[in-house]
């Protein structure tokens, strides 16, 4: 018997495509929620994108939509739209991400959503917010990686902007949705009453830059960008050795002190390196002698002895390496799970970890319209035959 969930008495009707709503709906899904992903005939965009594809099912596609079934509904047409409606009425939870306005034009927007279910808690995530001079922008994770500031402060400082290696931006609106969602529940429990969730990729990516804006604000400077560095710790950065590089953290002076004496340092005790403002102020002339002395070392054997005296310290992974860490297989953050075309699918593991209600991991991620069927006869909506829908 599958280990109850501690969202297993929610009902989540997920309405979005590509990878931030995904995202949001499998995090809820992980957590014993059942969610009823609704595709249009032709399905999620990402059935298609690839290559990479497993026995014709898309990498990207199967990443994350576990823990799903799916039916499917053209929200083009009233018919299906009034399946949709009755749906509405037995779900806790409706999550889209619809360019603003859309859900409206079809009838189906909070307004009469929340009419037809007062329970109801239904999530928009979209590019830069239902409101505001720049709702209608179409939204893309590079898009908000660059307007919110976070492309500025990426890459190294002769070089372009960069951004992040994956979908950040993406994947941080469909946490923030997920936590919205989780906090609207709760609410509910005390009022009886649902609520409407919102928000976006753009302010994803503004919440997170915490320090950055914090700096800019107390001195009206812009954060430039410094590569792997750190702008208030130093060292924090990788750092090049003789055959590689060692990413180094040192949060305090007592860690400078150990990594100094750890790693044969002759000038740790040099007053222009004594606290971390000092080494702050002189970062590059300090990252240039460190650099220097350790050229003569393997990154192996930095690693090694910065573990030994407890400096925070590790090499740059790659993807394949990350995957065979130690603490990854302990961790459970590597699992597999079977499915009817692909065969058995390797992906990431649940994060959050809850000592007696557990996230599991119940079913693949679905073939289109696979639970079409099933999921109208559970709820007994009966859908209206091609020739019998009213007139508009």
């Amino acid at each position: 018997m599958d280990a109850i969930g501690a969202l297993d008495d929610i009902v989540v009707i997920d309405l979005t495509r590509i990878l931030t709503g995904p995202y949001c709906t499998m995090m809820l899904a992980d957590l014993g929620a059942e969610v009823i992903k609704v595709e249009p005939p032709g399905g999620d965009d990402t059935r298609a994108w690839g290559p990479p594809f497993v026995n014709g099912e898309s990498a990207y596609f199967l990443s994350v939509n576990r823990n799903k079934s799916s039916i499917v509904l053209d929200l083009k047409q009233e018919a299906d739209r009034d399946v949709l409606r009755q749906l509405v009425r037995h779900a806790d939870v409706l999550v889209e991400n619809f360019r603003p306005g859309t859900m409206d034009r079809w009838g189906l927007g909070w307004s009469a959503l929340s009419a037809l279910n007062p329970r109801l808690v239904m999530a928009s995530i979209s590019g830069f917010g239902a409101t505001g001079p720049g709702a209608d922008r179409p939204g893309y994770d590079v898009l908000a990686q660059a307007m919110g500031g976070l492309m500025s402060v990426t890459g190294e400082p002769d070089g372009p902007p960069l951004k992040a290696g994956f979908s950040v931006a993406d994947i941080g609106a469909g946490m923030w949705a997920a936590f919205g969602i989780l906090a609207a529940l709760h609410a509910r429990s005390r009022t009886g009453r649902g609520q409407w969730v919102e928000t976006s990729l753009f302010e994803a990516i503004i919440s997170w830059q915490t320090y950055q804006a914090g700096n800019y604000f107390a001195t009206g400077e812009v954060p430039r960008r410094l590569g792997t560095a750190h702008p208030n710790i130093v060292p924090y950065q990788a750092l090049a050795c003789r055959d590689g590089y060692v990413v180094v953290a040192c949060g305090n002076d007592r860690l400078w002190q150990r990594m100094c004496a750890a790693l044969e340092i002759p000038w740790g005790d040099d007053p222009r390196y004594r606290t971390n403002a000092d080494r702050v102020r002189h970062r590059e002339e300090l990252i240039g002698r460190l650099e220097a002395h350790l050229a003569a070392w393997r990154a192996e054997d930095v690693t090694a002895r910065l573990h030994a005296v407890g400096v925070p310290a590790g090499p740059i992974q790659d993807i394949a390496a990350v995957f065979r860490d130690p603490q990854v297989l302990a961790r459970e953050m590597v699992v597999s799970v079977d499915h009817p075309v692909a065969g058995p699918v390797r992906m990431t593991g649940i994060p959050v970890k809850l000592s007696d209600t557990p996230g599991t991991i119940r079913r693949p991620p679905p073939l289109l319209g696979a639970d079409t069927e099933a999921v109208l006869a559970r709820f007994g909506i009966r859908r209206q035959s091609a020739g019998s829908e009213p007139p508009r």
